[in-house]
């Protein structure tokens, strides 16, 4: 049986748009989110790890949330669920918050710190590396309606276009795959998150993806 891990944000984690004014978040249920579509669609000999979590980032910590930072738990993810076949990672979105002032470029270094821990872990099979999917994060929708949102993320329309190259650079720097999700999905009605159309999308093209990185025979 083949191991992948899934690690991300609010959109692994499976965010329905509509609860963004709600008390708490709802969830999408699992055979809806992305990531339960990338399981029925690789089938019964495939193991797909969610580790989604609401606002993560790349390298940040947040200081108006505990437990952001991408890059600390990292390495304990990877030590926990080893033997992993592949990993795919899907951040960069929380990172577009005005708080930590960073540009689109910078996003992608950071997921860059991400991507190097996992290349040079010992996380894979035989105690050797992974492989590694990135997927560029979906560009955010307009937020002037949601103003406090809108307030967090105002350069978001804006940079969240311009990853895809820096992210495209990054794969080919470090010769692993990628797919930009920019070109397959938009996000639902709060303009950050996905909805089931979405997650369906995502979930059937990764699998595609998955497919040729890890043929049956591999």
């Amino acid at each position: 049986m083949k191991t992948i891990l899934c690690f991300g944000d609010s959109n692994t984690w499976g965010f329905i748009p509509e609860s963004i004014t709600a008390p708490f978040p709802a969830r999408h249920p699992h055979d809806v989110r992305w990531t339960g579509i990338l399981a029925r669609e690789l089938g019964s000999n495939v193991r797909v790890i969610e580790e989604g979590q609401n606002g993560r980032t790349t390298v940040h910590d947040d200081p108006f949330a505990t437990a952001r930072n991408g890059k600390l738990v990292l390495p304990a993810i990877l030590e926990s669920h080893k033997p992993l076949d592949l990993v795919v990672l899907m951040l960069g979105t929380n990172d577009l918050k005005s708080v930590f002032g960073v540009s689109p470029a910078e996003i992608a270094t950071g997921v860059k710190i991400l991507a190097q821990m996992i290349l040079g872990s010992d996380s894979g099979c035989h105690a050797k590396p992974p492989k590694l999917l990135i997927l560029c994060p979906p560009a955010t929708g307009q937020l002037n309606h949601l103003p406090d949102l809108a307030a967090k993320l105002p350069n978001a329309f804006k940079d969240s276009r311009e990853l895809p190259r820096h992210y495209e650079a990054l794969a080919a720097a470090l010769d692993c795959a990628y797919l930009n999700t920019q070109t397959l999905i938009t996000p639902g009605s709060d303009g950050i998150h996905l909805d089931a159309a979405a997650h369906a999308a995502l979930g059937k093209a990764v699998a595609t993806a998955v497919k040729s990185l890890l043929p049956p025979d591999a």
